[in-house]
């Protein structure tokens, strides 16, 4: 028992170091709304401005800015049926009960999603219930409240980029082609040993990564929606376009290497040595993708020497395929065909991720491969 109350401790006291400032910046930006609302705006019952706040800080960066207009609008909906249903039919139960029928009617007609349902829902729902209109008086509150609590939590949420919007993509950019090149150090060392467990956690790890692939996206789109928010650095959406690019061939590439992992699990199972030439391949593609990294992350930070990190990714990878394909010339098992064979898609969709011409990668690979281009 004390054991387990230790580990949960422990667990405990990681999320919060990993969760506090989420909730100080929500904390903070729902009592800013709540501030603004009531000693600014004036609003007698602004409990809709925090709330506001703090459900756009909900949401995942990147999607703020779009949950902020959709909240408005859900606002506008909820609003407007409640109001008509309310001078129509007066407050009660049946007028609770159509005004949420027709709201999340209309939402599902014109196909909007379930953040902005959800919000008309309540709004109309707290109108009728808590606060019915009277006279128009609170309807334009509503609004206001949406736009403060919004406005608020874009504010909150932009701080922590202020200096450098780009540097949190650069970090998880880094954070995660680390983690694809740890990968395949692990698939190394477990096929060269032999090792079936130690290739069965890495096998574990390949279907962790694409967790990581998430992150990176997630980083993505959080850059966008900050430069979008900054207008002297818009110059640099360009950029972050390409990176959502580079951002579906890692996807791909850690797709690839799963298959390669689980193919290295049959091969330690076969009892069959790996021969030196896949732990030589498995290492330059591993030397690839640090390279990747290396071009993707001075690319954003505008130095100059991008290319030469790019054409190192170009050599390793092409370097990796051609090691792979002299495993071919001694009729391999199986497990080991297909490893090549994921380490040619692999180098494709890395040379494709640091921008080489995709009407030339398949050629260039298939060449190093060993098979006629044609």
């Amino acid at each position: 028992m004390a054991g387990m109350a230790r580990k949960w401790a422990g667990s405990a006291v990681g999320r919060l170091r990993q969760g506090w400032r989420p909730a100080l910046e929500a904390a903070a930006a729902a009592t800013v709304a709540w501030i603004v609302a009531a000693r600014l705006i004036g609003h007698p019952d602004p409990f809709f401005a925090p709330s506001a706040a703090l459900i756009v800080l909900g949401e995942a960066r990147g999607k703020r800015l779009r949950q902020t207009v959709e909240m408005v609008l859900g606002v506008a909906a909820g609003v407007l049926a409640a109001d008509l249903a309310v001078q129509s039919l007066g407050p009660g139960t049946g007028t609770v009960f159509l005004v949420l029928l027709l709201t999340i009617g209309l939402m599902l007609t014109i196909g909007a999603s379930s953040t902005l349902t959800v919000q008309a829902a309540v709004s109309a729902l707290y109108l009728v219930a808590v606060a019915a209109p009277q006279g128009g008086g609170l309807v334009p509150f509503r609004f206001v409240d949406a736009l403060i609590g919004g406005a608020v939590a874009l504010a909150a949420s932009q701080l922590m980029v202020a200096r450098d919007p780009l540097g949190p993509l650069v970090a998880e950019a880094r954070r995660t082609y680390g983690d694809l090149a740890d990968l395949l150090d692990r698939i190394d060392r477990a096929l060269a040993g032999a090792d079936e467990d130690a290739a069965r956690a890495a096998l574990d790890r390949a279907r962790e990564v694409d967790g990581c692939v998430d992150r990176f996206r997630v980083a993505v789109q959080a850059c966008s929606e900050s430069l979008r928010l900054r207008v002297r650095k818009r110059r640099h959406l360009d950029q972050v376009a390409e990176v959502e690019a580079t951002c579906h061939q890692l996807d791909y590439a850690v797709r690839n290497i799963r298959v390669l992992a689980r193919n290295g699990v049959t091969l330690t199972r076969l009892g069959t040595p790996a021969p030196p030439e896949l732990g030589e391949a498995i290492r330059a593609l591993g030397e690839a993708v640090r390279a990747a990294a290396d071009a993707l992350s001075t690319d954003l930070g505008g130095h100059s020497d991008a290319d030469r990190h790019a054409d190192r990714a170009d050599h390793a990878a092409l370097e990796a395929v051609r090691l792979a394909a002299r495993m071919l010339r001694a009729d391999p098992p199986l497990p080991l065909i297909m490893i090549v064979g994921q380490i040619r898609a692999t180098a494709i969709d890395l040379l494709r991720g640091v921008g080489v011409d995709d009407a030339a990668v398949l050629g260039r690979v298939d060449e190093a491969l060993g098979l006629p281009n044609t």
